[in-house]
């Protein structure tokens, strides 16, 4: 249908439900909403199955016991808790350990093929910070196959799939979500999506640092999408960076080197030969939790006591080649044809590379629900479950959990509303002008390929794993300079193929969320998870019972408010102090 306004014409879809995003998280929503009966569209800027959620190759972090048979739910939500000190939504962090097994075999069931143990049951590994062995897993392929076999399941419903579409803007009406704006990539047409109720599943933002695990998509639209229309974000200043990224050759540099290495036994040594995880976590070793092992790496580096080409050596050898192939075949050929290195025969050399983000979108733990009505979001553009650090493997349970509980709870929205999904005729192009205007400017002004790389370099030089605070306020104003150049950005050419003018929506988003993480890490001045203050000892009591939140104020300016996390109940501060006995 094309619908002729002051401008621009657009082609108008209607679903009940709208998710942004088909990783793990949006995939399983949209099952959800889908087998109930509910007309669900899926947008998503890239192709089907090329979701982040592939690149979570160790595991799936859930305490079915299988291997270690006294692990249970109260000690993985425990291992949680400590993993992101205390800064985490406690209940988010107990659905999840709870919920957790049966989605796994739900996934079980959908087909999904898990490695075994002797006696068939889904085997499960050792990972970081988690006390037993947990990680049920596809040797070192897991998100993959997750991605494969709910991909199946969607194509399986009637639920309509968008690819190659970019949202750019989120509708609403007298306060609620009720659709969205977007174009296709590939001809620049627009499409106004109505929707009783939006789940936004767009993952990380891990593109605003120069390395990083993420690919071109991690560019953080779902979260300032939602922060425009007045959602609340929360812990923002905590970036995961994962311990170990490929180093060599550099077009590589950042590729992840998954954590089921260590899990199967990885041995970290610096160029002395030295095994140095025993200064920083005696009794964990390389098991030890990311940020802590991140640390390592990074100051062993920072020390001269690095590799050739500027990482740590992380030694496999052990496995032989049979093993490795058994255990880690997506590692081996990586480094084989990637890097033209047998790992079976010499180590692999790592650095740390930006990988996850802990904060993002707040929610309601029950129904995922955003703080604005008809707004939805799970997964890694959600904030509450990780606090100050994410344990490796929650990231795909998080998925199963929060992704099934979205879509319940965008279903539950519109059961018990009345909805109206017309907006204002000149609210829609307005925005269609906005997008558009990088593509009409007849002067040439700003590149947003030059200005993305400006950022990147800015946020690795000051708001890295190490931060001060004149470093952060240094790079507060360099972000701040790159804002006000965004709004000259011209882009030559049509919109069709247009790569360019892709990248001049992405800046916009990238520029947003450099200045709300830089502000945020101003603000939260001590040392906590991947919060690493060099200009303060240590933790904050005050600041450890406290979250960081961002809304949007009057003015459109960043405003930050200091929260206080509401107590743990008794049921669940009890297995703390147990554990201490």
């Amino acid at each position: 249908m094309e619908t002729n306004g002051t401008r621009e014409n657009y082609e108008v879809r209607e679903h009940d439900v709208l998710i942004i995003g088909a990783g793990g998280a949006g995939l399983r929503a949209a099952i959800s909403a889908a087998e109930r009966g509910f007309s669900v569209g899926i947008v998503t800027k890239s192709l089907l199955g090329k979701a982040h959620t592939v690149m979570a190759e160790g595991g799936i972090a859930t305490a079915l016991g299988n291997v270690d048979p006294e692990d249970g739910w109260r000690t993985h939500f425990m291992d949680t808790m400590k993993s992101g000190k205390f800064i985490n939504n406690w209940r988010m962090a107990e659905i999840h350990a709870k919920e957790s097994p049966d989605r796994v075999y739900e996934l079980e069931q959908w087909g999904a093929l898990f490695n075994r143990t002797p006696e068939g049951k889904i085997s499960q590994r050792p990972f970081g910070g988690h006390t037993y062995r947990r990680l049920a897993h596809i040797g070192d392929r897991t998100g993959l196959e997750m991605i494969r076999t709910l991909q199946e399941k969607v194509l399986a419903t009637d639920a309509e799939v968008f690819m190659e579409t970019t949202v750019t803007k989120l509708l609403k009406k007298d306060g609620r979500v009720v659709g969205a704006l977007a174009y296709t990539r590939e001809s620049g047409k627009f499409i106004h999506f109505k929707a009783k109720a939006v789940v936004m599943a767009t993952g990380g933002w891990g593109k605003i640092f120069k390395v990083t695990s993420n690919s071109w998509e991690g560019t953080g639209d779902g979260v300032i999408l939602s922060y425009d229309v007045g959602a609340e974000l929360v812990d923002m200043e905590m970036m995961q960076f994962h311990p170990t990224g490929m180093v060599w050759p550099p077009g590589v540099r950042g590729l992840l080197v998954t954590e089921g290495v260590r899990g199967e036994g990885g041995l970290l040594r610096n160029a002395e030969g030295r095994r140095y995880m025993e200064d920083y976590d005696p009794e964990k070793m390389e098991l030890s939790t990311r940020d802590v092992v991140a640390r390592a790496n990074y100051t062993e580096v920072q020390a001269g006591r690095g590799s050739e080409h500027g990482g740590v050596y992380l030694d496999i050898t052990h496995l032989g080649y049979e093993g490795i192939m058994k255990k880690l075949p997506t590692m081996y050929h990586q480094f084989k044809n990637l890097a033209d290195i047998d790992i079976s025969e010499e180590p692999m050399e790592v650095f740390p590379t930006v990988h996850y983000t802990m904060g993002g979108v707040k929610v309601d733990p029950e129904t995922c629900a955003s703080t604005v009505p008809g707004l939805f979001a799970a997964g890694e553009v959600a904030g509450g479950l990780h606090g100050a650090n994410r344990l490796g493997g929650n990231s795909l349970s998080d998925l199963l959990v929060f992704g099934k509980r979205a879509g319940d709870g965008a279903m539950a929205y519109i059961e018990e509303s009345t909805h109206s999904v017309d907006i204002d005729e000149a609210d829609l192009q307005a925005e269609l002008r906005r997008v558009l205007e990088p593509l009409e400017k007849k002067e040439e002004g700003e590149s947003p390929y030059l200005l993305q790389q400006e950022l990147q370099e800015v946020m690795m030089e000051h708001a890295n794993m190490m931060r001060n605070e004149d470093s952060l306020k240094e790079g507060l104003g360099k972000v701040l300079g790159l804002k006000d150049r965004m709004e000259k950005i011209s882009v030559p050419g049509s919109r069709l193929f247009n790569p360019g003018w892709h990248t001049a929506q992405d800046v916009r988003y990238l520029i947003t969320i450099s200045e709300i993480i830089v502000r945020t890490a101003l603000e939260r001045r001590e040392r906590r998870g991947a919060q690493w203050r060099l200009d303060y000892d240590g933790p904050d009591e005050d600041l450890g019972k406290i979250n960081f939140i961002v809304t949007r104020d009057a003015q459109g300016e960043v405003g930050i408010e200091r929260r206080e996390i509401e107590p743990m109940p008794g049921h669940l501060a009890d297995l703390f102090e147990e554990a201490k006995v």
